[in-house]
């Protein structure tokens, strides 16, 4: 068993000035003793303190712990040879605290509070039964000092392994991407608050680059009990930020964002009575801290391979397929490269409805007003007709580049969005609309497993094993020969098996507007011509003209993704 051990030292007190008292001199100091202390000589806890401790232990316990039978699952489900970057990060973001009662009171979330505020009642109850039970009989002190260590244990780790899955995102820059040319083309008015402040991190990644370095550096440091305060208040500190930001901007992670700030104020706590006894009342102080001895060999090879582990899967490991993320599969963006020859912006020039022309005039809900090809598989373009609000911001994790929303960029204006699938053999493009609409509101609040698209799952393993896949036969099997995998379309590095279930759970059919546009290239590139079936199912010819768009933002030099 592990043996107490206490970190003690003789206070003397010099004043409030130390340096002025030349004759005051500690008689002994001894910060560091490397002996063990019977538990009887530990300071004693205050029964209130016993009472608020049981209640914290709960209710921290339930916060940090994963109780989802899910997570375990997932975990052993991973194909660890093979890992997504999203693997790593499922397992350091999970929900947190109980839902045993729903997770609504009277009806409300309370802004996403609500498993919190039911957690804490809990806590206390629980508490309680604890303080009643222990009045029976007298609980030694050192169980507390013991307690409250591996309490601080779970807490920091918890901490450290969910801040660093969250840094990730930011320090290799794809949680705020940088702006595709169709949201370039966006006017400002038609962006919601939670866009706008999004790309305005966007634009500028090499700021996103630093933030995820504070917050990496905080988990690092959140792993080493020499360095946890420190951890702590940087932790504290950025999160904090990004809760408020989250409000004033309707951001939709404000409750994650809290957590980590809970979190962190739990493990500073500890280091205010000293904090205070040294910069407010400016007396010499030499702080006490309690950590279990480990006597046994087994013990401290235990406690140096679980660390070690954890430490090399979540800091070298993570950041392995966080780049290679970044480069070849941005999980915000789609990953798959659209046809060289029609990227660029488009003056729609010519506009048919049913072999009728259609003049231009900046009030007609069905012309196409301009439109523009990404580098990646998508079409944009602008009618005047106010388009359904979808609010996901591109959360989730799909697989599947038709479900990667972010391109989605408001309520007004009329931007549509498409995702093409492309027959180069006889060039026809068969396009789907990205936009569902509010189908992907409340994403915060259903944990990992998220409507992205398809069968509202992102892990193939959710489908049961005896179930049938449906098949939509919208494109002929000919093109779809020619048009080939999806999954085998990104690099090499990059493929894992997440992916290639993800991508199969994502296909199957599902309700959008669709077209199928035949595309015709002519006067070297500068001249489209796309004709066919419109997702109202009337003929239209569209005749684009390419032009340069000269924007005032410069392109950044760390963009997400390789389409060259």
């Amino acid at each position: 068993m592990a043996k107490a051990l206490k970190i003690t030292s003789e206070r003397v007190d010099l004043g409030t000035n130390p340096l002025s008292q030349k004759t005051a001199i500690p008689k002994t100091v001894e910060p560091f003793p490397q002996h063990t202390e019977p538990s009887s000589k530990l300071p004693s806890w205050k029964p209130w303190q016993k009472i608020l401790f049981r209640m914290a232990f709960v209710f921290f316990v339930s916060m940090a712990l994963p109780n989802s039978i899910d997570w375990y699952k997932e975990i052993v489900s991973f194909d660890w040879l093979h890992l997504h970057y999203r693997d790593l990060y499922d397992i350091a973001r999970f929900g947190s605290g109980l839902n045993i009662f729903g997770s609504t009171i009277f009806g409300s979330n309370l802004n996403g509070y609500a498993i919190w505020v039911i957690t804490f009642i809990f806590s206390v109850v629980v508490g309680l039964i604890w303080t009643a039970i222990a009045v029976y009989r007298k609980s030694e002190r050192a169980e507390y000092y013991l307690l409250y260590y591996w309490l601080r244990v779970i807490v920091r780790y918890r901490a450290g392994i969910g801040i660093i899955g969250f840094g990730f995102t930011k320090l290799t820059p794809t949680q705020l991407p940088y702006p595709s040319w169709g949201i370039l083309n966006t006017d400002f008015g038609d962006l919601t608050l939670q866009k706008i402040y999004w790309l305005s991190i966007g634009i500028v990644p090499w700021y996103e680059v630093f933030t995820g370095i504070v917050e990496v550096a905080a988990g690092a440091l959140l792993f080493f009990r020499a360095t946890t305060f420190w951890g702590a208040v940087l932790l504290f500190g950025a999160l904090a930020d990004i809760v408020y930001v989250n409000f004033a901007y309707d951001g939709g992670v404000h409750v994650y964002s809290s957590y980590f700030v809970l979190l962190s104020a739990f493990i500073l706590i500890d280091y205010v009575p000293s904090l205070y006894r040294l910069l407010i009342q400016e007396k010499f102080t030499i702080p006490f801290t309690y950590y279990p001895n480990f006597s046994e060999a087994w013990q401290r090879i235990l406690r140096i391979s679980l660390k070690t582990v954890t430490i090399i899967i979540f800091l070298p490991v993570f950041t392995y397929l966080a780049i290679v993320n970044f480069l070849y599969d941005p999980y915000k963006q789609p990953a798959i490269k659209g046809i060289p020859s029609l990227r660029g912006n488009y003056h729609v020039t010519e506009f048919k409805l049913n072999n009728q022309v259609i003049p231009y005039s900046p009030l007609d809900t069905t012309r196409w007003q301009q439109a523009t090809f990404e580098k990646w598989t998508t079409l944009t373009f602008k009618v005047n007709k106010p388009v359904s609000l979808d609010l996901s911001n591109g959360g989730g994790a799909p697989m599947r580049d038709i479900n990667r929303t972010f391109e989605l960029t408001g309520v007004a204006g009329g931007q549509r969005v498409f995702y093409y699938e492309a027959d180069t053999l006889n060039k026809v493009l068969y396009l789907q609309d990205k936009n569902r609409g509010v189908r992907q509101e409340g994403r915060e609040f259903l944990g990992n497993r998220t409507d992205c698209g398809g069968d509202a799952r992102t892990n193939a393993a959710a489908r049961k094993k005896t179930e049938k896949a449906l098949e939509d036969s919208w494109i002929p099997k000919e093109a779809l020969a020619n048009i080939g995998s999806e999954d085998t379309k990104i690099e090499a590095i990059a493929r894992s098996t997440r992916r290639t279930k993800g991508i199969e759970a994502e296909s199957r059919p599902t309700k959008r507007n669709r077209m199928v546009l035949k595309y015709e290239i002519l006067d070297g590139g500068n001249k489209v011509i796309l004709s066919g079936i419109n997702e109202n199912k009337d003929s239209i010819t569209v005749v684009l003209n390419r032009y340069t768009k000269n924007y005032a933002l410069s392109r950044s030099t760390l963009e997400a993704g390789k389409y060259d």
